[in-house]
């Protein structure tokens, strides 16, 4: 693409050096900048990419992206574009450079602290039910329409998401689903990106270790809807939002007359509203009321944040054009979401669930769903990741321990911490009268719950869901919660095949 071509979708630049030169690709890692492609210098919150600018102009880069003006002596053969903000205009070059994908999409974007991969997989069912094709990126995997592959980002980087989303279009998905993280947001990896609709799903305390402050959080997500409402690219995007929650609405509020609103939840107030809430060990139902009629909603999922998830689905399914009807015939066989209050196996009349809940508010929701199946024991095994919030891990232990009869703390991802110093930072939120264990190794925890369960007993590990790794300071090991749980259920299943009865319990 001519860099004149690219040059025409900045408002704000000013362009130095020849303007005709042919731009291969687009990069803001100076290792891969070489001739024919365009070099972004992006500010990072430990790497400045302006301090490479002078190595790439050595390699012979055609075009360096900038936020500082040209040096004196750039080569006559390299242009330079100097920008009050390069994360931006990088983003809207690369919208430009991949022909803007979204335009031809029907694009549903996902944000929020807990819910958004499961509510992207449900809505992305939906649409393939609808349309055959449909695209999915998100934190387990992309969906191209034709082939599916592990996510490196849950939103990545403006190139590689604009070149996804031309996947999407060039393999003729008719729409496509999304996480947006609030990292995303803040960077600018979504900007200039056309959606039908933005989801906010709730907002509890979360990525502290990189916002500071729950408000500068919740600022990030708001930006979001709000460069929509002001620059929705030539569509007419909703804004689906979750009302029950209390920032929700406050943003439905706060967004009405500037874009439309859909209002979502169990209160009187909403757009798509779910009344008589029922759910058994084998999924849910509900009543939904939406656009003036009543449909009876079944989904294989359990939990009352799942109807939450199934409600935004629909909701947001509608803003792209797919009736409720429709929704609701493809949501009777939705998929178990890998690591999402995926059931694993039971032995020995023992249940077990694994869930990515990772905030006090998920992990609540998880235990308390769980304990509204009336089990014998609900036991919970969980941990909090080294190197990110810590002021989380004594609410996680606070929270986990008011619908659980067992915990087992134990590692999550540690990171560079030691792991024994993060879970005595756990085990501060734990109430006086609690039963728990503190076992270090998360496969010796997994094993100790499954070993000393008995019948009727529900185990929830919590923390990693689909999670394949462990990270350490100086290593990153192959750990899956569910593979291992498989195997300590397949053990204890051996044991009890050989005693012809339960173990004597720990706990």
């Amino acid at each position: 693409m001519l860099l004149r071509t690219l040059i025409s979708a900045l408002d704000k630049v000013t362009a130095s050096g020849p303007q005709d030169l042919e731009i291969d690709a687009l990069t803001a890692d100076s290792r891969e900048a070489v001739a024919g492609k365009l070099f972004a210098a992006i500010r990072g919150t430990s790497i400045d990419g302006h301090k490479f600018i002078g190595d790439v102009l050595g390699k012979g880069v055609s075009v360096i992206l900038a936020e500082t003006a040209p040096p004196s002596d750039l080569p006559e053969s390299s242009a330079w574009l100097h920008v009050p903000d390069s994360r931006a205009a990088l983003a809207t070059l690369a919208v430009t450079f991949y022909g803007e994908p979204a335009s031809d999409l029907k694009l549903a974007g996902i944000t929020g602290t807990n819910g958004k991969t499961t509510t992207a997989f449900l809505l992305h069912h939906i649409m393939q039910a609808e349309w055959h094709r449909a695209g999915l990126l998100g934190t387990i995997f992309v969906d191209d329409g034709e082939t599916r592959t592990s996510a490196n980002h849950t939103t990545p980087g403006s190139i590689e998401l604009n070149s996804i989303l031309a996947s999407f279009r060039d393999n003729a998905c008719r729409g496509a689903v999304m996480e947006v993280s609030s990292h995303g947001i803040h960077q600018k990896r979504v900007h200039h990106i056309a959606f039908d609709a933005a989801i906010f799903t709730n907002l509890t305390q979360d990525h502290l270790d990189y916002h500071s402050t729950i408000e500068k959080y919740m600022e990030a997500k708001v930006s979001w809807f709000d460069d929509l409402a002001v620059d929705p690219q030539g569509k007419k995007p909703a804004a689906v939002i979750n009302t029950d929650d209390a920032r929700g609405n406050d943003l439905a509020t706060a967004l009405e007359g500037k874009m439309p609103v859909v209002r979502y939840g169990f209160n009187v107030n909403c757009d798509f509203r779910a009344n008589n809430f029922q759910q058994r060990r084998d999924g849910m139902s509900f009543e939904l009321s939406a656009k003036g009629k009543t449909f009876l909603v079944r989904a294989p999922l359990i939990g009352r944040f799942n109807a939450y998830n199934i409600l935004s689905a629909i909701a947001a399914a509608a803003a792209c054009g797919i009736k409720p009807r429709e929704a609701i015939a493809a949501l009777a066989d939705s998929p178990q979401v890998p690591g999402r209050m995926e059931n694993v196996g039971n032995s020995g009349g023992a249940t077990v669930f694994v869930d990515y809940a990772h905030t006090p508010d998920a992990i609540e929701n998880a235990c308390r769903t769980l304990k509204e199946l009336d089990p014998r024991r609900l036991i919970t095994v969980f941990g909090c990741g080294g190197d990110r919030d810590k002021a989380k891990r004594p609410l996680m232990a606070a929270a986990a321990a008011r619908h659980s009869d067992v915990l087992v703390i134990t590692s999550d991802n540690p990171r560079s911490e030691d792991p024994e110093a993060i879970i005595r930072e756990v085990e501060k939120g734990l109430p006086k009268q609690c039963t728990h264990l503190s076992i270090t190794d998360r496969a010796e925890a997994i094993d100790a719950a499954v070993a000393n369960s008995l019948s009727g007993d529900i185990i929830l590990i919590a923390g990693k869901g689909h999670e394949a790794y462990q990270q350490f300071a100086d290593r990153s090991i192959d750990f899956d919660d569910r593979k291992k749980a498989d195997f300590s259920l397949r053990k204890r299943s051996l044991e009890i095949a050989e005693m012809r009865a339960n173990p004597e319990p720990r706990f």
